[in-house]
């Protein structure tokens, strides 16, 4: 245990060393760190992330440009984030995360998402949100025991939805002041951030927010309300003009797809500050879903590709959680790298997937993850060994209902109750015509594999 703890403390050490050196000149010493970085190191330490960073520092394009980019933040909130995103939660956290993964024969996830709050300021068409009500939220108390224990879990990455939780603006700033080695996003719709909320993150330094954008103005504020675009680019101007770190969040839709997608869509990111984009596949989640909004799989093709080139060519970290599963080993929910807990407590294995076993009011983090439910997941990810049809919900929906159905979860919509049977049939259609398309994407990609 004491050698354990050396070596823990050791690596902190050169960690905050290195990322000093980098401080005083980035483009000078990052060539210079990373000849020291392979004197040290065994061949196989990292090779495959260390030759990517070699590839990026020679080749001087769109990835050496956001890495300039990350350069220009604030000095404080850059050096907080790259201590807890770098060592606590990717270096010393993924550790204790294997660790009591093995020991209990489940997942332990790399993040955590809450809804401090189901009450929202706006009324989104096709919100899987909006079907818990607005009447709920998480206490204090609450949501400190959640990081508590995920700490002990080697967990320190923790991510709000809702609802929209910058309604709970006080006690978000609360947390990151109490939890100083986590970093802390949000997905916000963006109309609550001012500069008054921009000096509070630039004083704790561990908060980033994920703006919710769907598009150009018409597009956007005909989901979310007239005005709501032109406060998204006013909040995107506040964050820049202090140098805090944002991203943004959009789901893509077979209404919207083309405007996303854009070039001139990227760049409206980029030039407004935006460092990440995650993209988000639209769900029909609650008896209530639009599922004329769901791509077609030529809309869903087109956004594989173009996701993929503007990755290769936009100072921007752009990422398509279903189209991109490959790159992560399939789903990730259930644990697996993240899971979720709604505004009344009820632990989901997904955002998207609103059955649970287990509340965290009743029970700790580790017997959730414990759960029938979760347990499902980790005994059956990946759920398709083609990784461009991951979601047990949205390309497998046989998999989904059998996973509920067997584990007994009940459904957590508190308006209208959605049995699992009525969410999978929504999806047969879209899995079955999907299919042909993922398969032939799957096999040109990989058939130098075989």
């Amino acid at each position: 245990m004491a050698e354990k703890k050396t070596k823990e403390i050791m690596q902190e050490f050169a960690i905050k060393k290195a990322l000093g050196y980098l401080e005083k000149d980035p483009e000078k010493n990052a060539p210079k760190l990373m000849d020291m970085v392979d004197k040290v190191c065994p061949d196989d330490w990292y090779g495959g992330a260390r030759k990517t960073i070699r590839r990026i520092l020679e080749e001087k394009g769109n990835w050496y440009e956001l890495v300039l980019r990350i350069y220009d933040l604030d000095p404080g909130v850059r050096k907080v984030f790259f201590e807890n995103f770098i060592f606590n939660s990717a270096l010393k956290g993924s550790a204790i995360q294997k660790e009591i993964a093995e020991k209990n024969n489940c997942n332990v996830p790399w993040a955590i998402l809450m809804d401090p709050t189901s009450a929202c300021n706006l009324h989104c068409t096709g919100c899987w949100a909006a079907e818990y009500g607005h009447q709920l939220e998480l206490d204090f108390d609450t949501l400190d025991s959640i990081v508590k224990q995920g700490k002990e879990l080697g967990t320190y990455m923790y991510i709000y939805t809702g609802g929209e939780p910058l309604v709970r603006k006080k006690d978000l700033i609360r947390l990151c002041e109490k939890h100083t080695d986590c970093e802390f996003l949000s997905f916000t719709n963006g109309t609550l951030i001012d500069e008054e909320f921009c000096q509070e993150m630039l004083r704790v330094k561990n908060f980033v927010p994920a703006i919710s954008l769907e598009g150009f103005e018409d597009a956007n504020d005909g989901r979310r309300g007239d005005g709501v675009y032109q406060k998204v680019i006013n909040a995107m101007r506040l964050l820049k003009e202090n140098k805090l770190p944002f991203g943004i969040s959009t789901c893509y839709t077979s209404k919207n797809f083309e405007d996303v997608s854009s070039e001139a869509f990227y760049n409206l990111m980029i030039e407004n500050g935006a460092l990440f984009a995650w993209f988000f596949h639209y769900m029909p989640v609650g008896n209530s879903a639009v599922t004329e909004l769901m791509p077609t799989p030529e809309q869903r093709e087109e956004m594989y590709h173009r996701i993929r080139h503007f990755r290769e060519i936009k100072p921007i970290f752009g990422m398509d959680f279903q189209n991109d599963a490959e790159f992560v080993g399939g789903c990730i929910a259930g644990g697996r790298s993240y899971f979720h807990i709604n505004a009344k407590g009820d632990a989901e294995p997904c955002v998207f997937i609103h059955y649970s076993n287990a509340n965290v009011h009743d029970t700790s983090i580790i017997n959730i993850l414990k759960s029938p439910i979760f347990q499902a997941y980790h005994d059956n990810q990946p759920f398709n060994d083609n990784q461009l049809r991951p979601c047990p919900m949205l390309e497998n929906p046989e998999v989904l209902r059998k996973l509920v159905k067997d584990t007994g979860a009940v459904n957590t919509d508190y308006q209208e109750p959605e049995s699992v049977d009525h969410l999978c049939d929504k999806c047969n259609a879209y899995a079955e015509n999907w299919k042909p398309t993922a398969d032939r994407l799957w096999e040109d990609s990989h058939s130098c594999e075989s």
